[in-house]
């Protein structure tokens, strides 16, 4: 089967919008503890890999929640 690189799960919609998270996914890491270097990163449990995609989606929904209450006032 050949790989297609547009069907990749980690492709972001908006090019531009992968050094944002690249510098969102550093912040939360260094948030946690957990050390995170540019490029591979075998080195980290999938624990910590999974903690900071946790906490990324959960700082994202947070800041949803807070822009849909201000919308609605």
């Amino acid at each position: 089967m050949a790989s297609n690189k547009n069907s990749s799960s980690n492709r972001t919609e908006v090019p531009e919008a992968r050094d944002a998270m690249d510098r969102f996914k550093m912040e939360v890491a260094d948030e946690l503890g957990v050390n995170l270097k540019q490029g591979y990163n075998g080195n980290i449990t999938a624990k910590e890999a999974g903690s900071i995609g946790g906490e990324m989606v959960r700082k994202m929904i947070k800041k949803q929640e807070e822009e849909m209450a201000g919308q609605s006032r």
